[in-house]
């Protein structure tokens, strides 16, 4: 029994023992450990839904999230400014579709067509304009807040600012505050109340004001964006000489407007083109360059009260919130056409459009619906063809004008009969004449060839069978007018005068703290220390300082060197005496 428990206490020790080995090994063993599930992890707490609304919240009013808004903004405008769009001119769209049938539909299906009515556009414009208000709003009430707080009070050690300066004089400390205080004001400090033997002035305040300024213009940049996008409108109207224009939802040729239009709105206005005027360099490299483009007019706005004016290019027509512009030119001839009876079927000018060459060579057709034969049936007649200011005629470009000015005019028409398609009730464009379908005949000549002449003022174009005739009586020209309302073009403007200011105050203004402290020494002197602190760059602070010490010292001039102190009676120097100079 006892061998037993010998032995079985030598083993629970040799345990012990192998125990504390292994946990000695393990003490200073580097390899890594198995740690047990959870042991010496943080746990963190969970966002939810409120803590991760806060967190973007934050995020989206940063600074930087505006930046970046900003300038993927402006990328997003670039498309608008490359790409033809929709809403100022559709026909370069459909030009653009039909010359690229594959990156047409691309740029459609991305928008790029109305960039800035586009789901991508809104969202980013929508974005800073939420994180700029983000960003206004605190700093609004910082500013506020730090209007309405006193300067800090001067620092222990003023001799550890960037400026320091010290003096001493006789004047009292309390003189010297007062001078102090009447000179920081006097320079448009804003100064503190007394507190002790310092004081303290703080300016530049403005820094912080314009940079606001500047923040709050951007944000009304935006809404005048916004107002002039939903609330505009554009519209074209080409007038004939003599003719006129009233503001009016069925006196345009084409009309586009904003989201939140309405035709109610419009300006009660119109006018009336008087004459054009368009002169051309005669000759040179600049030949046929227009010099001068000018339309008159007779406008009356709300009052009814008639006016003469000149619009010229860039130099448009204001009234009532309009601006008209003028934004082409051309040539309407002047014709008379009768039926087979002899009546006059249709007599007046005849727009003819500008096909975009040098020598403003324009096409255009002359419908005249109410016709009758010779038979007395009822009869459609129409003509189709060019108009040349000065005539030319190569075998390369066929029929064209080779200067945009009225030298040599004439009209070349061919003639159709039959069905115009007026009368089925569908819209067409009457600047178009239908001629592949089968309800229009050309007439022919005697020898079967298509009826094709060339007028010149005064000349008249029979019709075989005794259809009729037309004659070619004169010239008249029309302008194109653009009328545009851009509610939003003040509140812009303002916005980047204020932008320009802000701008200007947080790059030039700088803010910068100045203390005074005036106590005496132990010799009954004042102490006087001036120190000055920028809260920016400020290279001018010493300058400033320099101003203030010597506005301060006047008032507080250096007190004077003390006299050295007295010397005492003179002592005669020490003499040796004889008798040991004579035995030296």
């Amino acid at each position: 029994m006892r061998s037993t428990g010998t032995g079985g206490g030598a083993s629970q020790v040799t345990e012990a023992a192998d125990a504390s080995a292994e946990s000695a090994a393990e003490a200073i063993s580097t390899a890594p450990r198995e740690e047990e599930p959870g042991a010496g992890e943080v746990t963190m707490p969970k966002l939810g839904v409120i803590g991760w609304v806060r967190w973007m919240w934050r995020q989206l009013t940063s600074m930087r999230v505006a930046l970046i808004l900003l300038f993927l903004l402006s990328l997003a405008a670039i498309p608008g400014s490359l790409v033809p769009q929709e809403s100022s001119d559709p026909v370069k769209v459909n030009d653009f579709l039909a010359k690229h049938t594959t990156l047409g539909p691309i740029y459609d299906k991305l928008g790029l067509f109305h960039v800035y009515g586009s789901v991508w556009f809104s969202a980013i414009y929508i974005l800073l304009f939420v994180s700029l208000a983000g960003c206004i709003v605190p700093r609004s009430w910082q500013f506020v807040g730090q209007l309405r707080s006193a300067p800090p009070r001067a620092p222990r050690k003023l001799d550890r600012m960037p400026a320091y300066a010290t003096w001493t004089t006789e004047a009292d400390p309390d003189e010297v505050l007062q001078a102090a205080r009447k000179a920081l004001r006097g320079r448009r400090y804003r100064v503190a109340p007394e507190n002790g033997d310092s004081v303290a002035a703080e300016r530049g305040y403005l820094r912080e004001a314009g940079n606001l300024l500047f923040h709050i213009a951007l944000f009304g940049l935006l809404i005048a964006f916004a107002v002039g996008t939903l609330w505009k409108s554009d519209g074209n109207k080409l007038v004939v000489q003599g003719g006129g224009f009233t503001d009016n939802l069925t006196q345009f040729d084409d009309f586009r407007h904003g989201a939140l239009f309405d035709p109610g709105d419009l300006a009660p206005f119109g006018f009336k083109l008087d004459a054009f005027h368009a002169t051309y360099a005669p000759s040179g490299p600049n030949r046929g360059t227009p010099r001068t483009f000018r339309a008159d007019v007779t406008y009356s706005g709300a009052d009814g009260v008639p006016h003469r004016t000149s619009v010229r290019v860039n130099e448009p027509l204001e009234i009532e919130g309009n601006k008209v512009y003028v934004t082409g030119h051309g040539y309407a001839p002047v014709v008379t056409v009768r039926d087979g009876r002899g009546d006059v079927a249709y007599k007046g000018p005849v727009p003819f459009l500008t096909m975009g060459d040098g020598g403003i060579t324009s096409q255009g057709v002359i419908k005249v619906p109410d016709a009758f034969g010779k038979d007395g049936r009822k009869d459609q007649l129409g003509f189709s063809g060019l108009f040349t200011p000065t005539f030319a005629l190569d075998a390369k470009n066929g029929p064209h004008s080779s200067f945009p000015a009225l030298d040599f005019p004439v009209l070349v028409l061919t003639a159709y009969h039959g069905d115009l398609g007026m009368d089925a009730g569908l819209p067409q464009n009457v600047y178009q004449l239908d001629t592949a379908g089968k309800r229009l005949t050309q007439f022919k000549q005697a020898n079967g060839e298509p009826l094709r002449q060339f007028l010149r003022p005064g000349d008249t174009m029979a019709l075989p069978g005794g259809a009729g005739s037309l004659t070619f009586d004169r010239i008249d020209q029309w302008a194109n007018f653009e009328i545009v309302h851009q509610p939003g073009n003040g509140l812009a403007l303002a916005s980047a005068v204020c932008m320009l200011a802000g701008l200007a105050g947080s790059l030039f203004i700088q803010r910068r703290r100045v203390w005074v402290r005036a106590r005496q020494d132990d010799d009954g002197r004042t102490v006087v220390e001036l120190a000055g602190l920028g809260r920016s760059e400020s290279p001018k602070l010493g300058e400033e300082l320099a101003v203030l010490v010597d506005r301060v010292h006047a008032a507080a001039p250096t007190a004077p060197e003390p006299p050295p102190p007295p010397a005492g009676p003179e002592e005669p120097l020490p003499t040796k005496d004889r008798s040991d100079k004579e035995h030296a």
